[in-house]
């Protein structure tokens, strides 16, 4: 586990900060989040249909259900900021879907540090760059870069 001191941080920006573990969208999952949300489009929920009529060879995961992962991916991700009470998510200055995410495919997430400025004595909002990558999927296999398929600007409030 990298342990970042507060004071550390400015000096941190620019740097990637770590990955989260891999995790596997399965149809399960898909199908509990079209529930949740409502959004029981037939790109996400209907297998048969999606397989013959959209351009994705199946059904894909929503954007806003690999959004929502990455609550998870940080916390297992390999680095903390220490003496942090209370993190809050403060929300996000940049979002881009850029490719979907098939029905069993796994996703992770990098992140690196893109900006922090000091609110109050015990108060730094982190501005996070956040790329989500799609497993083995890339066109050249000796790419060692993952293939992403969104990528985040993440603010969070550091309550020290």
């Amino acid at each position: 586990m990298n342990k970042i001191k507060p004071e550390q941080l400015e000096e941190m920006i620019g740097k990637d900060l770590g990955f989260s573990n891999w995790y596997q969208i399965d149809q399960g999952l898909i199908n509990n989040f079209a529930k949740c949300t409502g959004d029981e489009q037939f790109i996400h929920i209907d297998e048969k249909r999606s397989r013959l009529e959209s351009p994705f060879g199946g059904t894909i995961a929503h954007g806003f259900l690999s959004l929502s992962l990455l609550t998870k991916f940080a916390n297992e991700s390999n680095f903390e900021i220490e003496n942090t009470k209370i993190v809050i998510n403060y929300g996000f200055d940049k979002i881009r879907f850029i490719q979907p995410v098939r029905s069993e495919k796994k996703i992770r997430a990098k992140f690196s540090l893109l900006n922090v400025s000091k609110r109050k004595q015990n108060e730094i909002l982190v501005k996070y760059g956040v790329t989500v990558e799609l497993e083995n999927e890339n066109e050249n296999e000796n790419e060692q870069k993952q293939k992403p398929v969104l990528f985040a600007e993440w603010l969070t409030l550091l309550i020290l």
